[in-house]
C-alpha cells in the first residue's frame, strides 16, 4: 500500500511539473522581460517545492527529517527572493534572502544541537 501511495504521489507531482512547464500560469510582473516565461515557471516550481517541504515538516517521521526540511525550505525561500528581485527590479528582496539564509542556518544548528542532547553553550 505504501508503494502504491508513493507511485500515485509521484505521478501527481510529475503531472503538475509538466503542466507548469507546458502551460504556465500568467505572470504579473514586468511582462516585457525577454525571459519572463522562465521566471514564471521557476517561481511556480519553487512554490510547489515549498509546499512539499511544509508537508514534510508537518508529517516528518523523525525530528531529523523535519530539520532537513526546514533547511531546504530556507534555501528555497532564498531562491524565491532571487526570482522576485530579477522579475520586479527591487534589490531589497536580496537583503531579505540573505537574512533568511542566516536565520535558517542558525535554526538548523540549534535544532541539531538539541537533538544531540547538548546545550546551546557547548
Amino acid at each position: 500500500m505504501k508503494i502504491f501511495r508513493w507511485f500515485i504521489g509521484m505521478i501527481f507531482l510529475v503531472g503538475i511539473v509538466i503542466l507548469i512547464i507546458i502551460r504556465p500560469l500568467p505572470f504579473l510582473f514586468y511582462p516585457d522581460l525577454p525571459y519572463i516565461g522562465f521566471l514564471g515557471r521557476a517561481l511556480y516550481i519553487i512554490i510547489l517545492a515549498c509546499i512539499l517541504c511544509l508537508y514534510r515538516i508537518w508529517r516528518g517521521p523523525t525530528a531529523a527529517d523535519r530539520i532537513v526540511a526546514v533547511d531546504i525550505l530556507g534555501i528555497m525561500i532564498v531562491g524565491l527572493c532571487a526570482i522576485l528581485t530579477i522579475s520586479t527590479g527591487r534589490p531589497w528582496y536580496i537583503d531579505i534572502g540573505i537574512a533568511w539564509a542566516l536565520q535558517s542556518f542558525i535554526c538548523a544548528l540549534a535544532l541539531s544541537k538539541y537533538l544531540e542532547g547538548k546545550g546551546f553553550d557547548d
